[in-house]
């Protein structure tokens, strides 16, 4: 139990810092907010949910775009990682922030900042794949070739 803890609170630590350290490319209609990455971590194990959704949370408590991104922003985010731990294909997997950050960080900038819609939609896709499906990919593949501790409770 209290390394499933351990895992919730660094994981959630770890997401807010980077968010927060790289915040000028962390929001925004284009953004690149590396920490997303870490979503990928639910691939290998669902034990991860909870922190990486708790980390948008708290770095969202900062987001420009107010209360509606702690909210919305959150739940892209806690989608997207419930998805990639019922996907079973990696790159598949990867493809989910995409989406949902896509459509629903594309509408909240339209919803606040009244930037078009689609466009804001496509532009945040296409940093969340730039980030989780290929720099993600990239790292998880390559670099992280012991996933056991991933999997560990």
């Amino acid at each position: 139990m209290i390394d499933k803890m351990t895992k919730i609170a660094l994981t959630a630590a770890l997401y807010a810092t980077l968010t927060l350290a790289l915040a000028p490319i962390s929001y925004g209609n284009i953004q690149f907010r590396l920490s997303e990455v870490l979503t990928l971590l639910a691939f290998y194990n669902p034990v991860f949910i909870p922190g990486i959704t708790l980390g948008t949370f708290i770095a969202n408590l900062f987001s420009p775009l107010g209360t509606v991104d702690v909210i919305f922003g959150t739940l892209a985010t806690f989608l997207s990682v419930v998805m990639i731990s019922r996907t079973r294909n990696f790159y598949l997997a990867t493809l989910w922030p995409t989406l949902f950050n896509g459509v629903i960080i594309g509408w909240e900038l339209n919803l606040v900042f009244g930037l078009p819609l689609m466009l804001s939609m496509f532009q945040v896709a296409a940093g969340e794949f730039v980030v989780v499906s290929l720099l993600g990919t990239l790292i998880f593949k390559k670099t992280l070739k012991n996933h056991r501790w991933l999997r560990e409770q």
